[in-house]
């Protein structure tokens, strides 16, 4: 059977109970599987909805995670921060898509991939507010060790499952119809009328929003970031194939594929250190060739065969 949203819903709010059964550790787990999966569910709107194949993840998420971490160090309350650096976040690509959407294909990728080198060298040149290259610290939070990592795993999950209600929202919708549309053929769904420049924008800067304030969050709960890590190319990158793991234009597959990332990510950490990112790289490489359309594509697939099958032996 397909995987309907609302059981992916469900999940997601039954790992809110996690800090009653687990310990720091899990909670950690669970944090960065909350992160992936908003990271994941955001790529997938400009990425699986519209076809646009965006590699500025990085750029929104260390812009965000900035944005927020100056805000917090100028005495702006935690939660205000991440959805300010959220905004700082959308505006910019709103900015930035206005001028580049209307590339397409590889073209796109590349200038979508230059938007996180840029900043990453305005951010590491301007020492003044940024740190530059020595980083920033962020305000120390006057918690316990566990209370803060339960604050931070809810807030990642509150963000993870608003994304997630933002992602079902935009598939059934016009916007979201629009952006099938633009990835089917865009030529033709201009010739009817649909102004794809506009939904394209649109696409853009949802996928921004909702990964500003996952850096901004992100900043927070780690109390220190510094440009390499923030703007590294790999939070462009897992997004993805987190996409791609669960299916791409779905509500579910982001989601899916984010937990298995997770799973695959710390079983091999744990593995394989030396060689971690060798082996992950081939495991990611062998999913995708024998899923191509991901576990909901596979899914369907056996769902149609059975059914073909069924009805050959009922013939």
């Amino acid at each position: 059977m397909t995987v309907r949203p609302i059981y992916v819903l469900a999940a997601l709010l039954l790992v809110a109970f996690l800090p009653l059964v687990g310990d720091n550790y899990v909670l950690r787990l669970g944090t960065m599987f909350a992160m992936y999966a908003v990271l994941a569910q955001s790529w997938n709107i400009i990425g699986g909805y519209a076809g646009y194949p965006s590699f500025a993840t990085a750029a929104f998420f260390g812009l965000g995670a900035y944005a927020g971490a100056i805000l917090q160090g100028n005495g702006l309350p935690m939660p205000l921060a991440w959805l300010a650096a959220g905004i700082v976040a959308g505006l910019f690509a709103a900015l930035m898509g206005a001028a580049i959407l209307h590339l397409k294909g590889h073209y796109f990728a590349i200038a979508s991939l230059v938007l996180a080198e840029v900043l990453l060298e305005v951010t590491t040149s301007w020492t003044s507010l940024t740190g530059g290259g020595m980083g920033l610290n962020l305000p120390v939070i006057r918690m316990s060790v566990e209370a803060q990592a339960q604050l931070f795993f809810w807030a990642m999950l509150g963000l993870a499952v608003l994304t997630f209600l933002m992602s079902w929202y935009v598939s059934s919708s016009r916007i979201g119809f629009a952006l099938r549309c633009i990835r089917q053929n865009e030529d033709a769904s201009s010739m009817v009328g649909v102004n794809t420049t506009f939904y394209k924008v649109v696409a853009f800067v949802l996928s921004a929003l909702f990964v500003g304030s996952a850096g901004a969050l992100y900043a927070s709960w780690v109390f220190y970031i510094e440009p390499p890590d923030v703007y590294s190319v790999l939070t462009s990158v897992k997004p993805i194939v987190m996409v791609m793991l669960g299916g791409a234009g779905t509500v579910a597959g982001p989601v899916i594929g984010a937990a298995a990332f997770l799973v695959m990510e710390e079983v091999v950490w744990r593995n394989f250190l030396s060689i971690h990112s060798a082996v992950l790289g081939l495991l990611i490489v062998a999913l995708i060739f024998f899923l191509p359309n991901g576990v909901l594509g596979f899914i369907r697939k056996r769902k149609r065969t059975g059914a073909d099958h069924s009805k050959e032996t009922a013939a």
